[in-house]
């Protein structure tokens, strides 16, 4: 079973457990918004006052079974909490003894050329398989299915939550390595907002004290007149958790919502800037209400993670959420286009098809700095929606047809996969497609098999990935599950300059 081997994080209790209801609304990207200001101002003469206040949360939780390391773009997963400790409940409602909760979540990539920037939303009744988790007596739960994905953060029942938890699901639902993961609290997002003293927000009616809190007898006075406005503290901090009486009152319609409002965020900050007065306050906002990996635990660590941030432009910072459906009163995730998606942010790709990894080779379009669509992709393979960086392969080749294992291996090659080898196989009466895998390399056999229509997985005692052509792809080499139905999607995606009233629905 998957564990940890670290000290358990003392500040967890010993009960473990699900979520006994669902959490408020969301917390939103203050950390990496937070981390920006900073470096765009100058952060010397904070650089003590921030090793003092950073807090971590332990990796004794992380998962040892975790995707390799990329060096294309980094992956941040930011977390809300509505943690009622420390002063959040009078923000927030609620018992300050309850458990922590997590209703807002998104992967941040930060692409390689450090221009481009993508945020992921995961909706919080998305069904997930949700990995073994360690609980705060040191035990490792076991892994669950079809699981609604902010019962992650629920694992173990403290107040606190259970960010790597969190983050091991991430992992396995992406199969993209987490490189940091902060938790977001509501004093930190009310304290930023107060900084840039305030954002403009869109509201498509008036909006009462019920709708915020449906429990309420009353309507109760209005909280929010119909318009275009700025909001900021408790006011930004209940339009970002609002979800009844406005819109569809939908999950899905305030996540839309809450892009836009970072949007806001950072167009703000982009353009009025911050003054060495506004920088402190900043500063303590975000350190005092953020929770961090250990590889941000320190100031120059997270200096440098600001660093790579600073020159992110706003259009080519992307809002959107993972490719979804309804499933009953939940959220199911639609593949392939997530696979697609999360095979895009592997190779560093962006969500129109460019190459923002910062190396571009001959096979590139020219396209400046920022790269450009690509390479032609061979017969058989989309490389915008497979990568096979650091997946070996060899291929044999199960029929009579001649060169088949040799163009096969072409096209894997294309996708970034290493061969190992060609051959032909013990016999060529193969009808369709085999791979064979090694303990511990499913999912990457199953990122082999998306270039390879209806082919077989099978798992066998030996090492290493084989794959066996069968009769199938010779007849028909390019007709693989990631053709045009595996596109990276693009439906009501969000850029950071865009109209505050604009895209606000998913229909």
């Amino acid at each position: 079973m998957t564990g940890g081997n670290r000290s358990t994080h003392a500040r967890r209790s010993a009960t473990p457990g699900t979520p006994r209801k669902r959490g408020r609304g969301g917390r939103l990207l203050v950390t990496a918004l937070a981390l920006l200001v900073l470096a765009t101002g100058g952060v010397g003469w904070v650089y003590l006052k921030l090793n003092g206040d950073i807090s971590t949360f332990g990796a004794d939780g992380l998962s040892d079974d975790r995707p390799a390391a990329s060096t294309k773009g980094q992956n941040v997963l930011v977390i809300g909490s509505d943690a009622r400790t420390g002063g959040n409940s009078d923000l927030g409602g609620g018992d300050k003894n309850d458990i922590g909760r997590s209703d807002t979540a998104f992967l941040l990539h930060v692409y390689a050329d450090q221009e481009h920037a993508v945020a992921v939303s995961f909706p919080r009744d998305s069904l997930v398989d949700i990995p073994p988790c360690r609980l705060p007596d040191g035990s490792w739960t076991q892994p669950r299915s079809s699981t609604m994905f902010n019962s992650a953060f629920s694992v173990g029942q403290t107040a606190e939550g259970n960010p790597a938890c969190t983050q091991n699901t991430v992992e396995k639902l992406t199969g993209l390595r987490v490189d940091h993961t902060v938790v977001v609290d509501f004093k930190g997002f009310a304290a930023l907002t107060d900084v840039v003293d305030g954002v403009r927000v869109c509201v498509p009616n008036d909006v009462y004290q019920k709708d915020l809190n449906p429990k309420r007898a009353t309507r109760g006075e209005r909280i929010f007149a119909k318009g275009e406005q700025t909001v900021s503290g408790q006011k930004a901090l209940d339009y970002v958790r609002l979800r009844h009486g406005i819109g569809d009152g939908s999950d899905i319609g305030r996540i839309k919502r809450q892009q836009a409002f970072v949007a806001g965020l950072l167009k703000k900050v982009k353009s009025d800037g911050l003054t060495p007065t506004r920088l402190l306050p900043l500063a303590n906002a975000a350190t005092d209400s953020l929770t961090v990996d250990p590889g941000l635990g320190s100031a120059d660590k997270l200096i440098s993670f600001a660093m790579s941030l600073k020159d992110v432009d706003l259009h080519n910072t992307k809002f959107i959420t993972i490719p979804w459906r309804y499933q009953g009163a939940r959220v199911a995730i639609v593949e392939p286009e997530a696979d697609a998606l999360w095979a895009a942010l592997k190779a560093d790709r962006t969500l129109d098809g460019q190459n923002a990894s910062g190396h571009h080779t001959s096979g590139t379009a020219a396209g400046g700095k920022n790269g450009g669509a690509g390479a032609t992709p061979t017969a058989g393979t989309s490389p915008s929606a497979v990568s096979g960086e650091g997946i070996s392969v060899a291929v044999y080749n199960g029929t009579r047809t001649r060169g088949l294992a040799a163009r096969a291996a072409e096209s894997l090659r294309s996708a970034g996969f290493t061969v190992t080898g060609t051959a032909t196989a013990s016999t060529q009466d193969y009808t369709g497609t085999v791979i064979e895998y090694g303990t511990a390399q499913k999912e990457q056999a199953e990122t082999v098999a998306r270039l390879f229509a209806s082919a077989e997985l099978r798992p066998v005692s030996s090492p290493g990935i084989n794959v066996i052509l069968g009769q199938a792809y010779a007849d028909n080499p390019s007709a693989t599950p990631t053709g045009p139905a595996a596109t990276v999607p693009t439906k009501d995606t969000r850029s950071a300059d865009d109209d505050p009233c604009s895209n606000l629905s998913y229909g």
